[in-house]
């Protein structure tokens, strides 16, 4: 269905990977938003926010495979990163916008970039906005917790219990290569504004560590946004929040300098 629509709207489908696909918005060149870790179904809502903007979207969608074996992750982040500095886009400024476990992807990019600084330093600068809604945060637990929901919804306790279980037998290859996807995410070499969303009641994200993350930027100055409820459902604030959640994006998107969006909105 969402296919048929933005064919309708004029909007061109471009099929760039099994796990990367391109919706292109205007013919003429402009700035790319890369939604990173949603599901092809819970996209569209996300998409339309950018392509009133003008801005063509790149949609990133991780498997299981990449988060449970984190070498894995890291080859499918290093083919995105060569796509990036393709000819198609190396020339693009980039707006990221990850929901939930997809701040676990664009960690993993983070990784790469921060081992070579120069080589992807003109990257780095393309980068001129993120967004993180609902990042999954804290302890191995809400790790745990995140791939049952995230990806196997009808199963979560058990996914959840067996990732556990999973993570103990192999540390070496699990929990130690996210402890270093970690402290990248948090020293970020991307100094480009943030906004983030979040919510107290959310059993995925730990709302005190998302607080000490927001404090941390900021120190290093990083210009951070952030809109916190009380309640509200993971990966759900557009909908539960949909007029507060469209109000304190698009003022952060007027806010970047990226010249399609202040003729848009």
């Amino acid at each position: 269905m969402f296919a048929r629509a933005v064919l309708s709207r004029g909007i061109s489908t471009q099929c760039l990977s099994k796990n990367v696909t391109l919706y292109v918005n205007d013919p003429a060149p402009g700035a790319y938003a890369a939604l990173a870790g949603s599901r092809p179904e819970s996209v569209a809502k996300y998409c339309d926010i950018y392509f009133r903007t003008g801005l063509d979207v790149l949609v990133v969608t991780s498997e299981i495979s990449h988060f449970l074996w984190p070498r894995w992750g890291l080859d499918h982040s290093r083919k995105l990163l060569e796509l990036l500095q393709s000819e198609q886009f190396v020339s693009r400024p980039l707006l990221v916008h990850a929901f939930s476990i997809g701040a676990y992807t664009y960690a993993q990019l983070l990784v790469h970039m921060s081992k070579d600084i120069q080589q992807y330093e003109t990257l780095t600068r393309r980068i001129k906005g993120q967004v993180y809604d609902s990042m999954v945060a804290g302890s191995v637990e809400h790790m745990a917790t995140g791939v049952g929901r995230t990806m196997f919804p009808h199963f979560e306790s058990l996914i959840k219990h067996t990732s556990l279980t999973y993570f103990s037998l192999f540390k070496r290859q699990t929990l130690d290569y996210f402890d270093a996807g970690i402290d990248v995410f948090w020293n970020t070499p991307v100094k480009a504004p943030a906004l983030v969303f979040y919510c107290k009641n959310d059993a995925l994200s730990d709302w005190r560590t998302i607080d000490q993350l927001v404090d941390y930027w900021k120190q290093r100055s990083i210009n951070v946004t952030e809109k916190k409820w009380e309640d509200s459902t993971h990966a759900g604030h557009l909908k539960r929040h949909p007029q507060e959640y469209l109000s304190t994006i698009n003022t952060f998107l007027h806010s970047l300098n990226v010249g399609c969006l202040h003729s848009k909105l």
